[in-house]
């Protein structure tokens, strides 16, 4: 484009939003360059600031000024962020706004740097993540580097500091998928084992574990604090393997899969809960199941509900499940469309 144009909203493109009538007229345009250009009153309806949520109405004129030709907001090369963890990156995002980006972490990412993970971590490509934002937005909780599902990021600090508040006091609602080996019985019930940290053997303690506690014994067990996990039988194949829905009400460092270990149902793929000598109902070997079901963990966390910190508004975000369980589902005969999105709101 050369020089600012005036555009016309025809009848029938009454309602709707700002960004996705422009994104229809230019498609290069990107979701990041057209809230910059709002935020900065670059583009208007009726000579009017505007919002890139804005409904338009038919006969409003909307300004458009020149558009960059690319991606102000892609990382620079001085990030250290390549073009394809750029790329991958950004196609993980669920679902954004001024306030909040969701992503559908890839399983195999860390959520934050560690011993030997260098910078391709989640926090380490929020660069790629700005959209035109002078900040990168900051993590307000974490997912296992091998559990993929929706991970929350604040665009600001006054909105991370209130969604941490919510993760604390626990006005969020995280309902996770996993494959376990055997069927739970009951199919519905709590763990409330507590869990204590047992150092690992590397230089820096990556082997660590976490160790189940009885209810009865964590209080005089040093390090250890109380857990509390929800789970339900969604679907199961006879008695070799089950579909369960895990809501864990606190949030302990590997709580889900120590307590499905403990259980006796060790999740999946888990080589660190369901090792070859664990003990659990499955009859494969450890925590996998053979065949050509993926050694990969099986543990995705499928939907988050929130308070929108903004506008109150309850936020409910379903991320859909990697390829290795979509694969894994298929050869089981699953079908998502078979299970409630929450099976324990009877409960509530």
């Amino acid at each position: 484009m050369s020089g600012v144009k005036l555009l016309t909203v025809s009848a029938d493109e009454g309602e709707s939003r700002l960004d996705r009538w422009l994104k229809k007229r230019f498609a290069q345009i990107t979701q990041g360059q057209i809230e910059k250009l709002c935020r900065t009153g670059q583009i208007r309806v009726d000579g009017g600031r505007v919002k890139a949520a804005t409904r338009v109405q038919p006969g409003q004129e909307v300004r458009v000024p020149p558009l960059p030709k690319s991606d102000p907001t892609s990382p620079k090369p001085e990030a250290g962020i390549s073009a394809a963890d750029a790329k991958m990156i950004q196609a993980a995002v669920l679902w954004k706004d001024e306030h909040i980006i969701a992503l559908n972490k890839p399983p195999g990412l860390p959520s934050q740097g560690g011993s030997g993970q260098g910078n391709r971590h989640v926090d380490g490509l929020g660069g790629a993540l700005m959209f035109g934002y002078k900040d990168q937005p900051k993590l307000v909780h974490r997912l296992d580097k091998d559990t993929s599902g929706v991970l929350l990021l604040a665009r600001t600090g006054r909105i991370a500091r209130a969604l941490s508040e919510a993760f604390r006091s626990r006005t969020t609602r995280k309902i996770y998928w996993a494959a376990v080996a055997g069927v739970p019985n009951p199919k519905m019930g709590t763990i409330r084992f507590g869990l204590v940290k047992a150092s690992g053997h590397g230089r820096g303690g990556e082997a660590e574990k976490m160790i189940a506690i009885h209810p009865s014994k964590v209080d005089e067990t040093e390090g250890a604090k109380r857990a509390t996990t929800d789970f339900a039988v969604l679907d199961a194949l006879g008695t070799r393997t089950a579909w369960v829905a895990l809501v864990p009400v606190t949030g302990r460092t590997h709580q889900l899969r120590a307590h499905m270990a403990e259980l006796g149902h060790p999740i999946v793929g888990d080589g660190k809960y369901g090792g070859s000598g664990q003990e659990n109902l499955g009859d494969g070997w450890g925590a996998q199941l053979g065949g050509d079901i993926s050694r990969k963990l099986h543990l995705h966390a499928r939907s988050i509900s929130f308070d929108h910190p903004i506008t109150g508004k309850r936020i409910t975000l379903t991320a859909p499940v990697p390829d290795h369980m979509k694969r894994t589902w298929k050869t089981l005969g699953w079908s998502e469309a078979d299970v409630p999105a929450d099976p324990f709101a009877e409960e509530i």
